[in-house]
Parts: C-alpha cells; structure tokens; sequence
C-alpha cells in the first residue's frame, strides 16, 4: 500500500469523529415545533425516530400515561420520575405541559420528550423525539416504557 493511500485510511476515524461531533452540535437547535396546541402535540414526521400517544400510525403510537390519582399529585409524580432518569433537563414545566431534553453520553445528541396533561381523561400524552438523524434504533420508545414504569411503580409505592 502507498503512503498516500495509508495516510488516508489512517484520517478516516479522525474525520468521522469530527463528523459525529459536528451532528451532535447541530443538534443543540431547538426544532420550532415543539409545544402544544389545542390539547396537540406535534405530530410525529415520516421518520422511525419518534413515538406519540397522538400519533395515527400505528408504528409510531405509544399509549398515554393513565393516572388514577388528581391530576396535581400524578404531575408531581410524573416530575419526579423524569428527573430520576438520568441525562434528563427539564426546560418548560408550565400549564400542564412538560419539555424535557435528553442528551446521550458520547456524542450529546438531543432528544426531545413532551408530555401534556390531560386531566379530564386522567392521561398524559407523550411524544419524544430525536432532532437529527433518520433512526432512533428504536430510543424513544425505550425511554417512554422506562417512564412508563418508574411513573407507575411511584403510584404504587406511594399507595402502600
């Protein structure tokens, strides 16, 4: 093998390292269509890297949170089962409506969970996210059934 040819076999992981950080700030932007409207939550794109309890298709619904409690102790609850997560911000908490970023450990790329109370039908719709890229490898459905757990396992204890 000549040498230009190693030199640039050897550049190759360097260039996808700056490429991967690169996307990862890119992904700091904040999209435009985050928040709720009329009781809606943005709907997810033609992309597998988001999950809904709003979503109409079926690859991309999640159920919402149900609660049988009042709407202010399973939003306190709700609080304390995102903040328990891990790599989680909390940016907006306001008006029954809930904004939190997740950020993963290498590359810092940003997901988006939002979650809407609705206190009428005791449930809590949910959509997450990731800003950038095509695939999630199937993330924020995992983070949803996560939350869906430590959310449900805090009712119970806070039963017993």
């Amino acid at each position: 093998m000549n040498i230009k040819k190693r030199n640039v076999l050897a550049a190759l992981p360097v260039v996808a390292l700056v490429l991967l950080f690169t996307m990862g700030a890119m992904s700091q932007r904040k999209p435009k269509s985050l928040g709720a409207v009329a009781g809606q939550l943005a709907a997810c794109t033609s992309k597998p890297n988001c999950v809904s309890s709003q979503a109409k298709d079926n690859t991309q619904r999640v159920a919402p949170l149900a609660f049988a409690d009042s709407p202010e102790l399973a939003w306190d609850r709700l609080r304390a089962a995102v903040s328990s997560m891990g790599m989680a911000k909390i940016v907006t908490n306001e008006n029954g409506y809930m904004h939190v970023e997740f950020r993963s450990r290498f590359f810092r790329f940003v997901d988006d969970l939002e979650l809407l109370l609705d206190a009428a039908n005791h449930k809590i719709d949910i959509r997450s996210a990731s800003r950038l890229g095509y695939s999630d490898f199937g993330v924020n459905r995992a983070r949803v059934e996560r939350l869906r757990i430590v959310f449900s396992d805090m009712a119970t204890t806070a039963v017993q």
